[in-house]
């Protein structure tokens, strides 16, 4: 299983809107096209 992991650079690490993780590469593209057309979402391998 994957996700799918944003950071925004502009808030502070701790802050609730520092990270955003998506389920799948859709919803991470459909926020990112509302939100921040020019950020990137990367994939990341959920371990357990």
């Amino acid at each position: 299983m994957t996700v799918w992991v944003y950071v925004d650079t502009s808030k502070q690490v701790g802050d609730r809107e520092h990270l955003k993780v998506f389920a799948s590469e859709d919803a991470a593209e459909t926020w990112l096209t509302e939100n921040d057309p020019e950020g990137v979402a990367f994939e990341y391998e959920v371990l357990e």
